[in-house]
């Protein structure tokens, strides 16, 4: 099997099965944004206590990259400090821009190859943007 045919099964296997779908039933930190150029929209809730990542839970409709990418996420970050889970976040960023980056979290990995094509970046940078809303939100 081929890395491309690898990553393409990750990614839809999280967009099929996605991790953390739902919601908080006591609330939490929501982040709502969109994309508008393609339609992608996010819900984005957190548990976020005492500078950790204590939960994260999404809601969206979207393309598979852009939903597969919030489920690769939330499991990321679960239990990760805000300074860890921020890093992940620019880490991301770099791998959009083609730059090589290792992640504990390896199907993260699998959307190395959106940078080919510009006009979905955007789409999976959608939840990583709500994180860094989200903790922002929980700093100020």
């Amino acid at each position: 099997m081929q890395l491309d045919d690898l990553y393409r099964r990750v990614i839809m296997d999280h967009y099929k099965n996605p991790r953390n779908r739902g919601s908080f039933e006591d609330g939490g930190i929501t982040i709502d944004l969109n994309n508008p150029s393609c339609g992608d929209r996010i819900s984005l809730q957190l548990k976020l206590e005492d500078g950790i990542v204590k939960g994260a839970r999404f809601l969206g409709e979207g393309c598979s990259i852009s939903l597969s990418s919030a489920s690769m996420m939330t499991d990321a970050i679960k239990g990760k400090s805000f300074e860890e889970a921020l890093a992940m976040a620019e880490n991301f960023s770099n791998l959009m821009k083609g730059e090589d980056v290792e992640f504990e979290y390896e199907d993260i990995e699998a959307l190395s190859g959106v940078n080919k094509f510009p006009a979905r970046i955007k789409c999976a940078t959608l939840a990583w943007n709500a994180l860094r809303k989200g903790i922002d939100k929980a700093n100020q």
